[in-house]
């Protein structure tokens, strides 16, 4: 069920900013490995005269001269393009970049080579030399709950995943200074919850918690248009509660 009045703003203005920030370093390390970073950003309106922000959509006038846009930062998701064909070895150059990386590349890639496993290889078709790695995605706590993160990942995946033979990622906790996750059950349960929605996007478990997506996956397509109209819905039902009027 759909509770519209526990979100902050409109969902529907939402919205990517993708980046990647080149260095012109031209060394092997920077030729295997990409990061883009992704800004999750909320565009509304402030309205002066001494009442708070509101979402864009709520303003009756979209001319209003006691209003400016502005974007603000609610999220941001870190991806990682591993180019397995050039630089250096791509399972090195993973496990120089942090430990979570590392872990994937235990899983994914043969050491010698640094191209994927022979046993990977034959689950993924050849549609691409890379592999893209959704390293970390998180929402501000009041944007939580309703679905959005897998949202906002399957559209930057789509961006991202061109030339990329696979998609990989570990579903885990980011926000590890929660007070709530502290309880082994609820950290598990909360794991388990984030894990179905990257499952909901076409990741499927390969091995010791590394998912894996083919960027041919139907489930992929399918579900970007379901996720799309999952979110129109949210923006129409936080509309509509947001337009009533307040008893006296």
């Amino acid at each position: 069920m759909i509770e519209p009045s526990s979100l902050p703003g409109d969902p529907t203005e939402l919205h990517l900013r993708i980046s990647y920030d080149d260095e012109l370093c031209g060394t092997p390390q920077a030729d295997t490995l990409e990061r883009w970073d992704v800004v999750i950003l909320h565009r509304r309106r402030a309205h002066h005269g001494g009442e708070g922000p509101a979402a864009t959509s709520g303003c009756v006038n979209a001319d209003c001269p006691s209003c400016s846009v502005e974007d603000v930062a609610v999220g941001s998701m870190t991806f990682y393009r591993v180019h397995l064909d050039r630089g250096r070895n791509a399972y090195w150059a993973m496990e120089e970049e942090s430990e979570e990386l590392y872990e994937t590349a235990q899983v994914l890639l043969d050491q010698e080579t640094g191209s994927f496993t022979s046993e990977v290889g034959e689950l993924l078709e050849y549609v691409g030399s890379a592999l893209l790695v959704m390293d970390r995605v998180t929402l501000h706590q009041q944007w939580r709950g309703h679905g959005l993160a897998a949202v906002l990942a399957i559209e930057a995946i789509h961006r991202l995943m061109a030339g990329c033979r696979a998609v990989a990622c570990s579903p885990g906790i980011t926000d590890l200074g929660s007070h709530r996750l502290k309880d082994r059950s609820e950290w598990d349960r909360v794991t388990a919850r984030i894990a179905q929605g990257w499952e909901r996007i076409g990741f499927r478990l390969y091995r010791d918690n590394i998912y894996l997506l083919s960027p041919t996956s139907q489930d992929l397509e399918e579900q970007r248009g379901v996720f799309r109209g999952r979110l129109a819905e949210l923006g129409a039902s936080w509309r509509a509660t947001t337009s009533r009027p307040t008893a006296p």
